[in-house]
């Protein structure tokens, strides 16, 4: 079967000649950014009024942002980064000695590493193990008890491909007092991201959703809302205009979900190139994308097992990503000689990654395969 791309790899800034398959790293960038970048020079001029606009614009981007992930607008925030979202969480409950967070020994250091300040409150991180690169669903909830406040995962392995079933994590911890906390870095904008499974998700925005960096919208439930104290305070996230004016008091009310975990201003701009790409990518439709990327994965994965690659990403279409993942020694080596031929994948820590997005097609992984048939 022919794939062809969703939309034309000409559309995108500097893929004349080049097969790019390393979204899964660093996306290629829209040429329809330029005009929003002109667009923020002209609004950062125009004063307080031109601030105004810009803002409108970052409230329809959270509009658009609940659209594709389906959850209300209202609880999606913009912070920093994947890392600072999870590192919120972390900071932010009231741990005990004796409890702890359930992870992946196969996880992002971002996820993995994020409650490494609570060994000194005596909080417990449990790293279940893969088996043979596949981290199961069961593994996870066996290793929950009562004592477990967190359960912490990427979507999509950023190392395998692997696309865990959250809905099947949220069922298993639904009324046992643990937070899911979802990192959807490697599912945003390329498999369904179904936010309101978890009770936080987060993602980057220079991927799979075709922005850059600098913002990473974040969605945080009511539950996890009522059990996080804020840990960062600025004008944007207390009541203080109009209510204090210029003198400030001896106390300040908090604002609720968004404001609460936006302390001071986010990068606007880089939130209205978010907003361009998820003007893009709604208007092709998460339902075609989704397919698009693991059809092209079921391509990729047949083309290596013919070339003898090991192939570390999971068999099952419902398991599956933009990231197709095979093993390698000198996975950078590989990564250098296959850039040689203009063929671009991400390769480091003994696999090579192999990321087909919506301007991908067939064409791209025959050029691949033909490539590493060389190689």
């Amino acid at each position: 079967m022919k794939i062809e791309p969703l939309i034309s790899p000409d559309e995108f800034v500097g893929l004349e000649g080049i097969t790019h398959l390393c979204t899964g790293g660093e996306s290629p960038w829209l040429k329809a950014q330029e005009s929003v970048y002109a667009e923020f020079a002209r609004l950062k001029s125009g004063g307080y009024d031109g601030r105004d606009v810009i803002y409108t614009i970052g409230n329809r981007c959270r509009g658009r942002m609940g659209d594709l992930w389906g959850v209300p607008a209202k609880r999606i925030a913009f912070v920093p980064s994947a890392a600072e979202g999870i590192n919120w969480l972390a900071r932010g409950l009231d741990w005990r000695d004796g409890d702890n967070v359930v992870t992946t020994n196969l996880e992002f250091p971002s996820v993995a590493y994020a409650w490494k300040q609570l060994d000194r409150l005596g909080v417990e991180v449990r790293l279940v193990p893969h088996r043979d690169w596949f981290v199961h669903e069961a593994d996870l909830l066996t290793a929950v008890d009562s004592r477990t406040r967190v359960l912490a995962v990427s979507q999509v392995s950023f190392y395998t491909g692997q696309n865990l079933d959250v809905a099947r994590l949220s069922e298993g911890t639904r009324g046992r007092g643990v937070l899911l906390a979802v990192d959807a870095t490697h599912a945003s904008g390329v498999v369904r991201v179904d936010a309101g499974l978890a009770d936080m998700t987060v993602s980057s925005s220079y991927k799979w959703l075709l922005a850059t960096h600098g913002v990473a919208p974040c969605y945080v439930s009511e539950h996890a809302e009522s059990q996080i104290g804020t840990t960062c305070f600025g004008w944007r996230n207390l009541a203080v205009w109009p209510a204090q004016r210029a003198e400030r008091h001896p106390d300040v009310d908090e604002k609720p979900m968004p404001d609460r975990m936006e302390p001071g201003n986010p990068a606007m701009m880089v939130v209205m190139h978010l907003d361009k790409a998820l003007e893009v990518l709604l208007g092709v439709g998460m339902d075609r994308i989704d397919t698009h990327a693991r059809d092209l994965s079921e391509q990729v994965s047949a083309g290596l097992d013919r070339l003898g690659y090991p192939v570390i990403s999971p068999g099952e279409r419902v398991a599956r990503s933009g990231n197709t993942c095979f093993a390698v020694d000198d996975a950078k080596g590989l990564e250098t000689a296959l850039a040689a031929h203009n063929v671009l994948c991400w390769g480091e820590y003994g696999r090579l990654r192999v990321s087909t997005h919506l301007y991908n097609g067939s064409a791209d992984v025959d050029r691949l395969l033909e490539v590493l048939a060389q190689v």
